[in-house]
């Protein structure tokens, strides 16, 4: 599917459908696949801000952003046999660095965030109604500062 995204000073720009965003995932960046089947995601961002009211202010607040987090919410269909799918099921049953794998979120206009060790948090892998197909759910947590390469 072709997009039609505009170019302004380099830089892709305009609407697009969320399907446009891709993720890779796996052991390390070199074996990083994407992840067949995924219908929806949601990334929650949280903000660690420290406030202080000093005298010299007048009574404003004054704010610090001091932290960053970002957790990623994947849902879409349990595919056996398909790589990233398989990944991710994969880590249902780990823990500590062992439910740990490279994740790289690309957005719309080739903005890239990744972490070497992004926490897999597998919510739900193959359950629902009888009639329904496997559901594959899951959460990416980052852990640490991201590598983050802007769109060129």
């Amino acid at each position: 599917m072709k997009m039609n995204l505009q170019k302004f000073a380099g830089k892709t720009t305009n609407v697009f459908p969320v399907s446009a965003n891709q993720f890779k995932l796996g052991a390390d960046k070199e074996s990083a696949t994407t992840v067949a089947d995924l219908q929806t995601f949601s990334p929650s961002f949280s903000n660690g801000v420290e406030t202080w009211t000093p005298m010299d202010t007048e009574g404003w607040q004054r704010a610090l952003m001091t932290a960053k987090a970002l957790t990623i919410t994947l849902n879409g269909k349990r595919n056996i046999g398909d790589t990233g799918n398989d990944f991710v099921a994969g880590k249902q049953f780990k823990n500590g660095h062992d439910a740990e794998g490279y994740f790289e979120w690309i957005f719309p206009d080739g903005t890239s965030v990744s972490w070497a060790n992004a926490v897999f948090d597998v919510k739900n892998c193959g359950g629902g109604d009888a009639t329904n197909v496997g559901a594959l759910e899951f959460d990416v947590i980052s852990n640490g500062k991201p590598t983050l390469v802007p769109a060129v």
